[in-house]
């Protein structure tokens, strides 16, 4: 079974290493980044290994919230993020 998982994130601390986040979410399944740090992934983990995966490569200060979704409602996205969303949801 594919989750629709919601990603985002601050990393607080000057000089952060924002391409291993970036990686790491792109390596646990489709992705699309729909905000500067909010990300849609469509994957086989839970939230909650999401979460543990992303922690392997932040920090103690930084913050992550990673939900799972059964819903989704936007405006104002891009027609590719859109159409991305769509055709991923109920894979």
């Amino acid at each position: 079974m594919k989750n629709n998982i919601l990603v985002t994130y601050d990393l607080n601390k000057v000089g952060q290493n924002y391409e291993a986040l970036i990686e790491k979410i792109k390596q646990l399944g489709a992705w699309a980044k729909v905000q500067q740090s909010v990300w849609y992934l469509h994957t086989s983990y839970s939230a909650n290994e999401v979460l543990d995966h992303l922690t392997k490569v932040t920090d103690f200060n930084d913050s992550i919230f990673v939900a799972s979704m059964s819903d989704a409602y936007w405006r104002g996205l891009s027609a590719e993020v859109q159409q991305f969303i769509q055709e991923q949801w109920w894979k």
